[in-house]
């Protein structure tokens, strides 16, 4: 699969004069050309242009919207080039755990046997009866 690395940039708003063009619409295309020629020569391909609006201010409490044309390349990404796609993962999140089994180097416990109660665990202590004191 291939990534993409985008660049934007406003269209040109008025014309370049050159010799043999004199219609302003046939300047507004020579403008254009030389901007998607430069970037054309640096790797980028021209996808689209878009309008879109921005709300700017005019005056002290009036808002106005005006929409602005841009224009939208794509490259390929050097380092995706580079490097081959990756292979999707096909494993679910059980099956790639290896299975857990039981370790059986120990013997079950008896329950009646090795259970030991907190008086078998203290030292034996001489007791003193506090009533007596």
């Amino acid at each position: 699969m291939a990534h993409y690395e985008y660049k934007v940039v406003p269209a040109p708003e008025k014309g370049v004069k050159a010799k043999g063009v004199k219609r302003s619409e046939d300047r507004l295309a020579l403008a254009l050309s030389q901007v998607m020629n430069a970037l054309g020569a640096d790797g980028w391909d021209y996808v689209r242009a878009d309008i879109l609006p921005t709300e700017t201010r005019s005056g002290l409490t009036s808002k106005q919207t005006v929409y602005h044309t841009l224009l939208v390349f794509r490259r390929e990404r050097q380092e995706a080039a580079d490097m081959p796609a990756p292979e999707p993962d096909v494993q679910s999140a059980e099956t790639a755990l290896p299975p857990v089994e039981p370790d059986v180097s120990e013997a079950p416990l008896d329950d009646a046997q090795d259970v030991q109660t907190p008086e078998e665990e203290a030292p034996d202590l001489p007791r003193r009866d506090v009533a007596a004191q």
